[in-house]
């Protein structure tokens, strides 16, 4: 919350560009473009790193696919997720979160900028339409993000098991999966320190349907997981 407060007291002279921009978008998402919407949550996100003390450090941004139309596979740290995300990506794109967010001030307005579906986990009907609805539009061309995890993790640079149900969307489409490493991303909102924190995102190589074809949706959360952890073990100690 201190760093949260900080982001505010830091941009205060362009607080009202931002919140006039943020609720004017997210009021009409359907009446602009998403680059127009996602150039304005990017710049949003940008300046409150900068008024936050938190500095981005990505690599891998040539493994994104140049087609759009593939889904990002992050591990699951905190609320700052996708924020990091925003930053590092300059393609606009999807998630699909619990329907818990709807509730949260601002970064609700965030996700309805971004056409986020949301889901409920423990109704089944409702879990499977948000699958199709994924599917439909990853096949018209939109992006996703999908925190297989199902969760954040609360155990820091710790990933829980990813659940293969996940990658189903991506099974369907045949689309390419993005594995996404996340370090020290539960840092910003998740403890109460204000000094200067690195948040890592490594973009993988992604893995095309090729790839993936043959396995089972549970074997391509193992090696989708795998991957990841073998990218935090590397570098979450630099």
């Amino acid at each position: 919350m201190k760093r949260i407060i900080m982001m505010f007291i830091r941009n205060f002279f362009r607080l009202p560009q931002m919140l006039i921009g943020l609720i004017k978008y997210s009021k009409n998402v359907d009446k602009y473009s998403d680059e127009e919407i996602y150039a304005h949550l990017r710049w949003i996100v940008s300046n409150a790193n900068r008024g936050g003390n938190v500095e981005i450090v990505k690599s891998g941004m040539e493994n994104i696919p140049k087609e759009d139309g593939f889904i990002f596979y992050p591990n699951h740290q905190g609320m700052y997720d996708v924020l990091a995300l925003l930053d590092a990506c300059d393609r606009p794109f999807s998630v699909v979160s619990k329907k818990e967010v709807q509730n949260v001030p601002l970064l609700k307005n965030v996700f309805v900028c971004m056409r986020a579906l949301f889901i409920d986990r423990e109704d089944i009907k409702q879990s499977l339409q948000v699958i199709l609805d994924v599917i439909k539009q990853v096949k018209a061309g939109r992006n996703f993000v999908i925190f297989a995890e199902g969760t954040r993790s609360r155990k820091g640079n710790e990933t829980l098991e990813f659940k293969g149900g996940s990658f189903k969307a991506a099974t369907k489409t045949k689309c390419p999966i993005v594995p996404v490493a996340l370090i020290d991303s539960f840092m910003p909102f998740d403890t109460g320190s204000i000094k200067t924190v690195k948040v890592q995102i490594h973009i993988l190589p992604p893995m095309y349907y090729d790839e993936y074809k043959d396995m089972k949706t549970t074997e391509i959360a193992k090696e989708v997981r795998d991957r990841i952890n073998k990218t935090i073990a590397e570098y979450s100690a630099n």
